[in-house]
């Protein structure tokens, strides 16, 4: 049995996935199946400009893992698939998509790609439950500031404290002459 020729609309749609998959940090896998278009297109802006959402067939998004070098996707291209290509920091996509399950129901979550391998449905709702990259960096120089606060304090205190004694000290002095006088 000879291979058929590929259709070029086809080489294209899987050089654009391909291109797609390789360029994104990270990918997630949905099941639309029910969803207006209406609900699509809400979903698309609350996605943000950083990550692309768009649907493909099966066999085509397939391929284009498979050509960008991803494993471990294969059973979950069943059902209508539609695919989020995140650019921009996967934690804020994978919450806004949760989110939107949680309001619609008929989004399913299937998996996805994050750093070359391949997650689970229940991997991308723990990429959900992590903070932002923004509140992370600023909870680490929260941290930096806090523990140069505290060094500063520790290093400053033993000279704080001979100023104190020798106060005392020069205060006991001035109360003893005081006194024999």
């Amino acid at each position: 049995m000879a291979d058929k020729p590929v259709r070029a609309d086809k080489a294209t749609a899987v050089a654009e996935l391909t291109e797609h998959f390789r360029n994104s940090g990270a990918t997630v896998l949905t099941e639309y199946r029910g969803l207006t278009v209406a609900q699509l297109t809400k979903l698309r802006r609350s996605l943000g400009r950083e990550t692309t959402y768009a649907v493909a067939k099966n066999t085509l998004a397939k391929r284009a893992a498979t050509d960008a070098g991803i494993s471990g996707l294969d059973t979950l291209f069943t059902g209508p698939t539609a695919l989020a290509f995140v650019s921009g920091d996967p934690v804020e996509a994978a919450k806004s998509l949760r989110d939107f399950s949680k309001a619609n129901p008929a989004l399913v979550i299937k998996g996805g790609v994050f750093e070359g391998k391949a997650i689970s449905a229940a991997e991308v709702n723990k990429l959900a439950d992590l903070e932002s990259r923004e509140v992370l960096l600023a909870k680490l120089a929260g941290g930096m500031k806090a523990s140069l606060s505290k060094a500063a304090a520790l290093f400053q205190a033993p000279l704080s404290k001979a100023v104190r004694t020798a106060a005392a000290l020069q205060e006991k002095r001035e109360k003893e002459g005081a006194e024999a006088a």
